[in-house]
């Protein structure tokens, strides 16, 4: 995994959530409108905190864990210049495949946001989810996020040459086989695994869990640009607000989810 701790190192993701910011704003309104009221909660593969600070402000008692010393690093920065430090229960280095620092049902609810698309193999992929089992109370809420291969097609289609070696056919075939995707360019996105969306639900099942949604994390409105956004906001509060409720609503329909790069699985620990 040092490819994955090289990339986030420089990689400013606090700031692609900023510059991206449906996939932040849908997937956060999901999560608080199914979180209990108050409670324990784990964000494994948190990156730089902006969820985990999102909810410490919102009163939960939240743990954050991440592969990435220097993301761990700012994620308590950024706790500390936000005031919701004393509402962590630490701050650790860790990897999703080996969560050995938690106990067994320690948490009302965990977020997984990031190592499901880094884990290129099955037993990886598995180590992590049963982890993520093993950890959450029973009946409690887990949050996965997954990359869509058949986005990622689509994007290798129309920009071949920024997803080498997605840039030929044969590289588009194997990536369809397999999921896997590993840059040809130094410094690019790092090793990934794609999702086929119909195995997503009987990944998780086989694993412990009981799917009760899964959403487009960037709804319709993933590819709007700033000016496009300025529009909406210059129309007033009120049709502004109208026209996020349709973005949370319509981030729902199965009709969307392969056009969207990022999925929300949302799921009970059975």
């Amino acid at each position: 995994m040092e490819n994955v701790i090289r990339y986030y190192s420089s990689f400013d993701e606090w700031g692609r959530l900023e510059r991206e910011p449906v996939e932040f704003l849908v997937n956060s309104h999901f999560i608080r409108s199914l979180l209990p009221a108050h409670g324990r909660i784990l964000d494994i593969g948190a990156g730089p905190g902006k969820y985990s600070i999102a909810l410490a402000q919102r009163g939960y008692e939240v743990t954050l864990a991440d592969l990435t010393p220097s993301l761990v690093d700012q994620a308590k920065l950024r706790a500390r210049e936000a005031g919701v430090e004393s509402r962590f229960d630490g701050f650790h280095v860790a990897d999703a495949r080996d969560l050995g620092r938690f106990e067994n049902e320690q948490f009302d609810a965990c977020l997984m946001l990031g190592p499901m698309y880094h884990l290129q193999t099955e037993a990886d992929r598995s180590k992590a989810i049963n982890e993520l089992r093993r950890v959450t109370k029973k009946d409690g809420l887990v949050f996965v996020a997954f990359m869509s291969r058949i986005r990622h097609l689509s994007t290798s289609l129309m920009f071949p040459e920024a997803w080498k070696p997605n840039d030929n056919v044969q590289g588009i075939v194997d990536f369809l086989e397999t999921g896997v995707f590993n840059h040809n360019d130094e410094g690019r996105f790092t090793g990934a695994f794609y999702f086929n969306i119909e195995d997503i639900d009987p990944f998780m099942e086989a694993r412990g869990f009981e799917n009760m949604k899964i959403i487009a994390s960037g709804s319709i409105a993933g590819a709007m640009k700033p000016e496009q956004w300025d529009y909406w906001r210059r129309r007033g509060d009120v049709e502004f607000e109208k026209v996020m409720e349709i973005i949370m609503k319509t981030a729902e329909s199965p009709y969307i989810l392969g056009s969207s790069s990022h999925l929300l699985y949302i799921g009970r620990r059975i």
